[in-house]
């Protein structure tokens, strides 16, 4: 049988608004892509962002230019030559998996050569709000080994502090989404000491932070927006000391493997995370999660309905999807 490729785009309410210093939502929106080949059906989702240039139509547009070739036979290692690395990408490579996986009658896991994946301490997210919220929001949580503070610039030792008073077990990942200058991150050093924060994620825009080179901050600073595969590492490398590897901005599970690798070589420690999303995208990612030492893998937490069979999270240990829900 001819192998078949459609794609289509899904929308999925989230239970409450997801506040970043970029801007809200209120419902995640992704391409959903699937595979069919003699009889199995491969899945994988991508989630377009606005932030690299991406959008639902741009994202089923690129889909649409490689289907003949994925279609023709092209495989996951033909696929990095045929698209960029962003949400389109992600999707087909992620499809791919699963199909592969299924027509061996074996598992991702397997195929990777790794351990099947298990339960693990997943962030939870404290979104942008007034302090007095983010306090509310952070005790509902307050037993999750760790939390990630989104804030902005206007507030963030207040923002911080209202966590950590709620919340005083939990490590830190605190993010501004590149919403910090200099002279904020400077000023914020010993606050991020007193406040006991692990890890800070993409403090300042990634088009003017060459000044990090030099800089050397009293707590270790994560790239996101600058690293999406091993060809960014020469800047990441001498700017930052953990990278937050994301499937969609990788473009897919393969390109993702080998960020972790480069990275790693490089004496750079991981950090994985993923879009607000469902657990389709989830599930992939858990391959990239076993080697980090920090994992944000929240997203399908904010959804009204996942999909069914996904992933679980209680107090803020992610649990794997059933089986047969993607990649066995």
């Amino acid at each position: 049988m001819p192998r078949s490729l459609s794609a289509q785009h899904d929308r999925f309410a989230l239970n409450r608004p997801f506040r970043i210093a970029r801007g809200v939502k209120t419902a995640a929106d992704v391409v959903t892509v699937t595979i069919m080949q003699d009889g199995h059906v491969g899945r994988g989702e991508g989630v377009p962002y606005p932030r690299y240039g991406e959008s639902i139509a741009v994202t089923l547009a690129e889909i649409a230019r490689v289907q003949d070739a994925i279609e023709a036979g092209a495989d996951r290692q033909a696929l990095l030559g045929l698209l960029r690395p962003g949400a389109a990408r992600n999707a087909i490579d992620c499809a791919l998996w699963d199909l592969e996986a299924k027509i061996a009658g074996s598992t991702v896991a397997a195929l990777i050569g790794a351990p099947a994946p298990v339960a693990l301490a997943s962030a939870l997210t404290v979104v942008i709000d007034t302090p007095e919220a983010m306090a509310q929001a952070a005790a509902a949580i307050a037993t999750a080994p760790l939390i990630k503070v989104k804030v902005d610039a206007d507030a963030p030792a207040a923002q911080i502090r209202a966590v950590v008073n709620a919340a005083p077990d939990a490590a830190l990942i605190v993010d501004p989404n590149e919403g910090w200058d200099r002279a904020v991150l400077e000023n914020m050093q010993d606050m991020l000491v007193e406040l006991r924060v692990a890890l800070l994620e993409q403090p300042v825009p990634s088009g003017a932070d060459a000044w990090l080179a030099g800089f050397k901050s009293a707590v270790p600073i994560c790239a996101d927006e600058l690293v999406h595969t091993a060809d960014d590492l020469d800047q990441v490398a001498a700017r930052y000391q953990y990278v937050n590897i994301k499937l969609d901005k990788a473009g897919g599970l393969t390109a993702a493997l080998d960020l972790a690798a480069a990275a790693s070589a490089r004496g750079l420690g991981l950090m994985t995370g993923c879009m607000v999303s469902s657990s389709l995208s989830i599930a992939p990612a858990l391959h990239v999660a076993r080697l980090c030492a920090f994992v944000d893998l929240d997203g399908p937490v904010w959804l009204a309905e996942d999909r069914p069979g996904g992933v679980t999270d209680a107090g803020g240990i992610l649990s794997p999807p059933s089986p047969g829900f993607w990649g066995s």
